[in-house]
């Protein structure tokens, strides 16, 4: 049995004229009657009674006539729904990064993202690179934005350099200045200082305690184990000073003092990362062109 044999047979069913019901759609008469006569022999059944003048539908036509008539109801369904992902009027991203991220370059993206495709769901989830590229490989994100290099060797993932962002010192307006006291710190100047730290397994953890180790010294910790917006608040509150990337520094607010490192300072490198072996769905790929783009 064909989709195209159904269409045939509900044009004859409501017409009860194969010359009308060949016009409908758009085939040929001998056609249409022809896969008629193939249907009714697939089903071993006469569909109508054919007499000069007067097309009726015999029992096993009325049976057929309302299941062909869903049958082909669902398919445009389906058609509709396959076109409405393809022109991004439905369907999901699943999106990974990083909680600095989060706070700093996505809310703006996101948003422009919404506005167009208001449709789309957005899927977010927070961790660190390691969690972000194991979410990539058991297919439970389609996009990731990771810190390069990334914590394990993933060959099995794409990444596109999206940006390279400067680190900054941030801290109590009404605590000391850190460092010497001067326009940027050192990362020598930072020993001595309390450090407000984030939890075991936060990329800019590992890359602020490698800088402090390269620079002869182990840093000293007032208080650790904070996500983002927790080790911000510790800072504002003079409990330490935190290193933390600029765009989040800057959408900080008040309440913060930002103090830049000297040169050569600290820097991360994002990426955004997918599968190789899966192309992201159509949404995805979208939303990677406006990351790219920003």
């Amino acid at each position: 049995m064909q989709f195209q044999q159904l269409q045939y047979f509900v044009a004859v069913a409501e017409t009860r004229h194969f010359t009308r019901a060949a016009e409908l759609v758009h085939v040929a008469q001998p056609s249409l009657s022809q896969q008629i006569k193939a249907l009714e022999r697939e089903l071993g059944a006469d569909l109508f009674q054919r007499a000069r003048g007067n097309i009726t539908l015999t029992d096993a036509g009325e049976a057929l006539l309302p299941l062909a008539r869903r049958i082909l109801a669902d398919a445009d369904t389906a058609r509709h729904e396959v076109q409405e992902l393809v022109q991004l009027r439905r369907g999901r991203v699943r999106l990974g990064a990083t909680p600095s991220l989060c706070t700093g370059l996505l809310p703006d993206v996101l948003r422009a993202f919404h506005d167009r495709y208001p449709g789309i769901r957005l899927l977010v989830e927070e961790g660190g690179s390691h969690d972000l590229v194991r979410g990539l490989a058991r297919g439970a994100l389609d996009l990731a934005l990771v810190v390069l290099p990334l914590p394990t060797p993933a060959p099995a993932l794409t990444t596109v350099e999206l940006l390279r962002e400067d680190l900054v010192v941030v801290s109590s307006p009404e605590a000391p200045v850190p460092g010497r006291g001067g326009r940027a710190v050192e990362i020598a100047d930072l020993e001595g200082e309390r450090l407000v730290m984030f939890r075991h397994g936060y990329d800019l953890r590992e890359l602020t305690v490698a800088a402090c180790r390269s620079a002869g010294f182990e840093p000293e910790f007032a208080v650790e184990g904070g996500e983002m917006d927790a080790v911000l608040g510790f800072a504002r509150a003079g409990l330490g000073v935190a290193v933390v990337p600029r765009m989040v520094a800057a959408r900080a607010g008040q309440g913060l003092r930002v103090t830049p490192l000297a040169r050569p300072g600290l820097h991360r490198t994002i990426a955004l990362a997918h599968r190789s072996d899966v192309a992201p769905p159509r949404a995805a790929r979208e939303l990677q062109r406006m990351l790219l783009e920003h």
